[in-house]
């Protein structure tokens, strides 16, 4: 990089000697082609710049490409200064970006699809089930970017869209005697998270869109307010005897214990729905 190009390293704030990765590097990269098109680089620096963020390693070498362009107002220079997240907020940094899509397409026909687990989801989907059904469950899933159109054809069929907390939900579709599910749309998504537009059309058929955690999750905060329950029963000691207080904690406990028993009813009803739905595309598929 010559020494016209390079920012000056005066004003450059210190920044964590920690290991860059590829997502952190194409997003230095986005900025600069933008700063190329305002016409605030050209080709010249444009190219050194972005071959330096390509071969650079930690957020030392990656701070100073972006550090000149300008900020508030017209567009934020990236900033790869680590800070926590907000509680009960997702990492997303690992999932969205790096990986090729695993598939783009889904069918059902007389039958039906499914995409669940670990899989990459691409930037558009295209689904399409007719007398059938279709499942795109995104809570395990990463995202080829950050933001995924999954488009809907359902014509007396129905299809599901999945998505975990966080991710900000965008509904677009169009129903005739059908719908689109929008009780998800205008939730807040996490900072860095991806964004899910369903769009498509729906006749005589719906496309629902639902908001939910996996199963491990479920079972982690359920460990969770488990340990905090017997924290706080091993922080009062004595609140058995201690008459109106071990009366309230002992309804507390019995309330707690009751909601655990209605989460297991419910994941165990939930097991039952996808297992009975399952069998029923595989009739489907048969017939």
């Amino acid at each position: 990089m010559t020494d016209e190009s390079r920012p000056e390293r005066s004003d450059v704030p210190a920044v964590p000697d920690l290991r860059a990765s590829d997502a952190d590097r194409e997003q230095v990269a986005e900025r600069l082609r933008d700063a190329l098109a305002e016409g605030r680089l050209d080709m010249a620096e444009f190219e050194e710049r972005l071959e330096a963020a390509y071969t650079a390693r930690t957020y030392r070498e990656l701070a100073p490409l972006t550090r000149d362009l300008p900020g508030a107002g017209v567009a934020a220079p990236v900033n790869l200064v680590k800070t926590p997240l907000p509680e009960g907020a997702l990492d997303w940094s690992a999932r969205i970006g790096g990986r090729e899509a695993t598939s783009t397409w889904g069918v059902g026909v007389l039958s039906g699809f499914q995409r669940k687990g670990r899989w990459t989801a691409p930037r558009r989907f295209t689904c399409f089930a007719f007398m059938g059904g279709g499942e795109i469950d995104l809570r395990e899933a990463h995202f080829e970017d950050r933001e995924t159109v999954i488009n809907c054809v359902a014509v007396m069929g129905g299809m599901n869209v999945v998505v975990p907390p966080g991710v900000e939900v965008v509904v677009r579709g169009i129903g005739i005697m059908g719908g689109f599910d929008q009780s998800e749309e205008g939730v807040p998504g996490d900072p860095g998270a991806p964004r899910v537009v369903v769009t498509g059309f729906a006749f005589w058929g719906g496309v629902g869109v639902e908001r939910k955690v996996t199963r491990a999750e479920r079972q982690r905060l359920k460990e969770e307010r488990r340990r905090d329950k017997l924290e706080r029963r091993a922080g009062r000691p004595g609140a058995l005897e201690s008459g109106r207080d071990g009366h309230h904690f002992l309804h507390a406990d019995r309330l707690e214990r009751h909601r655990e028993r209605m989460e297991d009813h419910l994941e165990r009803l939930e097991e039952h729905r996808e297992r009975h739905e399952r069998r029923r595309e595989r009739r489907r598929g048969r017939d």
